[in-house]
């Protein structure tokens, strides 16, 4: 939702956090896009990185970092609460919810007295897991920092984005739920391989649920995938095959797009007076 990038010195304050937020036109909005895009990057780099050893001297480091970012994005949800017009529909948004989610495991350590080590295991780590739907917030319209893409691109991302998501989170919840029973899921990595060859129906059986919690994390990654994917895909496919046509819809049988020089619904007949450029 690019906003008019004229004037904005004109409005007040929460006018002002509001179209900064939304604007990808201006220096200042396409800075702080980069800049949360940047952040959310390595906000989901430091959740993959934990799961490898590294040294002892290294975590609390990570830990910092994460915690950082994590005021970063709370500053940014608030600032979101704050600017808009609406702030109950703005608070169940959906990439709103998914913010407040995404970062609160990590807040938690500054209400309630939970050590760092509990933040790894349990339901706790599944939660950090839904950090990676932020990604989500970037492909909310099709302007961008660097400009305007088409429709047909936006969901051609989407789906890219889709596939990535569901194969890093169903590799983060059975990473969560494996880890500790599992000698051969050791890192994400080892998780992310298991979710790729599952989900793709290549099954090689090197790796396998060991636990019941894994067993249905893989269940419910198969069912998300065969329920998501597709009905995103068909939405694409659709789109892309109907370039080129008309958005008209037939006054008799209701059939939409039809073909530049139709003057009859291909599939009943009736007159559809679509207006034909004569000199074309």
């Amino acid at each position: 939702m690019g906003r008019d990038a004229s004037a904005p010195d004109r409005r007040d304050l929460r006018e002002l956090v509001q179209f900064y937020l939304l604007d990808h036109r201006t220096v200042l909005g396409k800075l702080i896009d980069i800049s949360l895009l940047g952040l959310n990057l390595v906000f989901v780099g430091v959740f993959v990185v934990e799961t490898y050893p590294v040294a002892a001297d290294f975590r609390p480091f990570l830990w910092n970092l994460e915690v950082a970012i994590a005021l970063v994005f709370a500053v940014e949800y608030l600032s979101r609460l704050y600017g808009a017009p609406d702030r109950t529909a703005e608070f169940f948004n959906g990439y709103t919810m998914v913010d407040l989610i995404a970062i609160l495991p990590t807040l938690l350590v500054f209400v309630f007295p939970i050590s760092i080590s509990a933040l790894q295991i349990g339901f706790l780590r599944s939660i950090r897991i839904i950090r990676v739907l932020r990604f989500y917030r970037f492909t909310e319209d099709a302007e961008f920092f660097f400009g305007t893409v088409t429709d047909n691109t936006l969901r051609a991302g989407k789906l890219l984005l889709t596939i990535l998501v569901l194969l890093f989170i169903s590799a983060g919840v059975f990473y969560s739920v494996e880890r500790a029973a599992n000698p051969d899921v050791m890192t994400f990595g080892d998780a992310f391989y298991y979710a790729v060859i599952t989900l793709s129906t290549t099954g090689f059986g090197d790796i396998i649920p060991v636990t019941t919690a894994g067993r249905w994390a893989t269940v419910g990654s198969i069912l998300a995938a065969i329920i998501v994917i597709p009905r995103q895909a068909s939405t694409f496919v659709r789109e892309w095959t109907s370039k080129g046509k008309i958005n008209v819809t037939c006054s008799h049988c209701g059939l939409e797009y039809h073909d530049p020089d139709a003057s009859h619904c291909k599939a009943c007949g009736h007159v559809i007076y679509q207006e034909i450029d004569s000199r074309e």
